[in-house]
């Protein structure tokens, strides 16, 4: 046969220049001349050969010979050589893009562009990408598989947002997934068994509530000044997220119902969203619903809630977006109360403004301000913390408190509130403090401190006895990063990059897997590569070395960072953002299978048959890696409950449920770890219909198995198969693809 592309040719997949097709048949792209042809179940047309009766063998749709790519769900979709798009079978939900909900039983053209590059239909909704990169969707979208924002059914095709980097998609039964042209890979829809990749659905007013819009992060996070920015990044009483990028940008998500995420608005956010567009953007602290930031530029800039005047902008007057306090340009790091702000200069003074009802401000009284207030007149301060009292540490090493008291949080060993800073005992080696209702600080020698509340073990020290002045956790002195948060728990890094956490759990915000509360420091995991920790409202976020963000915890109002804004809590780190490696991603019923670039193959979802290939029945929400092999090259998820997948050395290999024989293993038996089918090495490419398997060899030849009720084996009659069987004698077939009850397959013809 003669090839009719190069190597410089847009092909998706893997490119066999000895051959006319693209190897990695996950997206014919190049070649013509061929034929279509069908098989199976018909009762909506789905055959379309012009009526709705069943065949069991293969008959050809049409004589035209011009077919590019089919997939099929409960209707079928293909684009010709022209890239026009044709539909046809069943179309109750619009899934055909025509308009109306009428079925069709032979194919009719969607529309009249000829743009139309790449298509996938699940069992009720249809996605498409066209010449220009961008992402159709429409058909059912009860749980918003769509990715348009909302859960209303289309019946023809409607923009997924304005990119244009979609390079291919995939739909599961009702949910989507799709891969962009940087290798990232995002999801959206129904995620009751975690098919999204991540734990994101939760319950809303008795039901389930399902990501309604794509959501991927790929942000890689700066490590801010490690002695006084890192651990004022949120308030510990805070229920959103404000992080600065590695470039100068400015993110955020949680809670907005103040516009404290700074975007304009009053929405919540549950992934990451950038502030505007600047880069200059240098330090930022959050409290419990505003936020204040700095910019390299040493201007100073709050949003959000001003019921107390804590933006310091001369008013008691909402923002949603940032605005300016003053003109100044020395501010050189800020601190977040839950209703106040503290802020020091770069000539080392202290200012303070906001909610003073326990003398948080430091001002000698318990007056309220909107503007800032210079506390004192000392020019040494180094280092502030807020929450509902202040701490601080001078440049002569001292440690000073102010504020409430009421569980001896000022380690002053009373319970006396202060309206002016007082020091903490006469010692001169503090280095970092930490705020919430109890207090954690590190000294210069290594050694990590606690005192006042404690009704959890927040302290860290073996009991929940609430303390008024500094205790020494443990005899260590390697702990480097400490932070309070939730109120009730602590989290720490310690010089050799490990992370530890104790306290109150209640949200599995200690990330240790369980929802038990710790009265001593716990390891969080075996990893040494911890960077940062930044506490919250019972929600974690940490970074690693390589620049990955992660949180665990409460999923409440986002705070996770991980879809939705109603996810179930995580109690182990979970990461915020995707790699930009994926190649190939396949959906099935509940579940997702997908391969790397370096040909490792991950799967997550529902497991309750083994389909994930982990070795169990344990369902994942998150890409687990199936073994550790690197030679995946092609997989497909069945629309029940199996998996297949070729190797690169042509070895074919199923696992999941096979009731029908569907994993062609010549029994019904079930399998939750990758088996090999037959010893063949000459297996090109695979698709999975509901409990039945159809796929090429690199001879041409095409073979089925499973169930065939409806004779969508293609074998002449309607029984069932557990072992691969050949569908007639011809050599030509290029493509396949396996609906419900039905096959839909493609024919090359040589025209060279």
């Amino acid at each position: 046969m003669a090839s009719n592309f190069t190597k410089d040719d847009p092909i998706y997949g893997r490119v066999d220049l000895d051959d006319t097709y693209v190897t990695d048949a996950w997206l014919v792209d190049q070649f013509v001349g061929n034929g279509l042809w069908s098989c199976g179940n018909n009762n909506s047309g789905q055959l379309g050969l012009g009526d709705v009766t069943n065949r069991s063998s293969p008959v050809q749709i049409g004589a035209l010979t011009n077919w590019k790519q089919v997939a099929v769900g409960s209707h079928a979709a293909a684009i010709k050589t022209d890239s026009t798009l044709w539909t046809w079978g069943w179309n109750f939900y619009g899934q055909l893009g025509l308009g109306d909900k009428t079925n069709r039983s032979s194919p009719v053209q969607v529309g009249t562009l000829t743009n139309w590059k790449q298509v996938s239909c699940s069992q009720y909704h249809t996605a498409a990408i066209k010449t220009d990169g961008t992402l159709w969707a429409w058909g059912q979208n009860t749980n918003g598989q769509l990715g348009l924002g909302d859960i209303t059914h289309r019946s023809s095709p409607v923009q997924v947002g304005s990119l244009t980097n979609w390079k291919l998609v995939a739909g599961g039964q009702y949910h989507t997934a799709a891969i962009k042209t940087d290798g990232t890979l995002w999801a959206w829809g129904s995620n009751g068994f975690g098919q999204l990749g991540s734990i994101s659905y939760g319950w809303l007013n008795g039901g389930f509530l399902d990501s309604l819009k794509q959501s991927a992060v790929g942000i890689i996070f700066a490590q801010n000044d490690p002695d006084i920015q890192i651990y004022n990044v949120s308030s510990p009483a805070s229920s959103h997220r404000i992080i600065i990028g590695s470039n100068g940008t400015l993110w955020s998500w949680g809670r907005n119902n103040y516009g404290q995420l700074g975007l304009g608005d009053v929405t919540n956010r549950s992934s990451p969203v950038q502030v505007g567009a600047l880069t200059d953007w240098k330090q930022v602290a959050g409290g419990g619903s505003h936020t204040a930031a700095i910019k390299t530029d040493g201007t100073l800039w709050t949003w959000g809630h001003n019921t107390y005047g804590q933006l310091g902008l001369g008013d008691v007057t909402h923002r949603s977006s940032p605005v300016q306090v003053g003109s100044l340009t020395n501010w050189k790091q800020v601190a977040c109360g839950f209703n106040y702000t503290a802020v020091i200069k770069t000539d080392g003074t202290l200012w303070a403004w906001g909610d003073n009802g326990s003398g948080e401000l430091g001002l000698g009284d318990r007056t309220n301000r909107s503007s800032p207030v210079q506390v004192g007149s000392l020019t040494n301060w180094k280092q502030v913390s807020c929450e509902h009292y202040t701490a601080a540490i001078k440049t002569d090493g001292t440690l000073w408190t102010w504020g409430y008291n009421f569980y001896g949080n000022l380690g002053l060993g009373d319970r006396t509130y202060q309206s002016s800073p007082v020091q903490v005992g006469a010692l001169t080696d503090w280095k970092q403090v930490a705020c919430s209702l109890h207090t954690a600080a590190i000294k210069t020698d290594g050694t990590l401190w606690s005192w006042g509340s404690n009704n959890y073990g927040e302290l860290g020290l073996g009991d929940t006895l609430h303390r008024s002045s500094p205790v020494q956790i443990g005899s260590l002195t390697n702990w480097k990063q400490v932070v309070t948060g939730g109120d009730f728990y602590t989290a720490a890094i310690k010089s050799d990059g490990t992370l530890w956490t104790w306290g109150q759990n209640n949200s599995g915000q200690l990330g240790l897997g369980d929802v038990t509360n710790r009265s001593s420091p716990v390891q969080v995991g075996t990893l040494t590569n911890w960077k940062q920790v930044i506490g919250g409202n019972s929600t974690i976020s940490t970074f690693k070395d390589d620049g990955t963000m992660w949180s665990v915890g409460s999923a409440n109002n986002g705070m996770l960072g991980v879809y939705d804004l109603y996810a179930y809590d995580q109690s182990s780190p979970v990461q915020v953002g995707t790699l930009n490696n994926w190649k190939q991603v396949a959906s099935g019923y509940n579940h997702t299978a997908a391969i790397k670039t370096d040909g490792t193959l991950w799967t997550w979802g529902q497991n309750n048959s083994g389909q994930l290939g982990l070795g169990d029945v344990t369902n994942r929400s998150s890409p687990v890696q199936v073994g550790a092999l690197t030679d995946w090259k092609q997989v497909a998820c069945d629309m029940s409950k199996s998996t297949t997948a070729i190797k690169s050395d042509g070895t074919l290999w199923a696992w999941g449920y096979n009731y029908y024989g569907n994993l062609g293993l010549g029994d019904t038996t079930d399998r939750s770890s990758p088996v090999q089918v037959g010893t063949l090495t000459n297996w090109k490419q695979i698709s999975c219909g509901f409990n039945s398997t159809s796929a090429t060899k690199t001879d041409g030849t095409l073979w089925s198995w499973g169930h065939n009720i409806s004779g969508q084996l293609g074998l002449g009659d309607r029984i069932n198969r557990s072992s691969p069987i050949q569908v007639g004698t011809l050599t030509n077939w290029k493509w396949v693809a396996s609906g419900s009850d039905y096959t839909a397959a493609i024919t090359f013809n040589d025209i060279s």
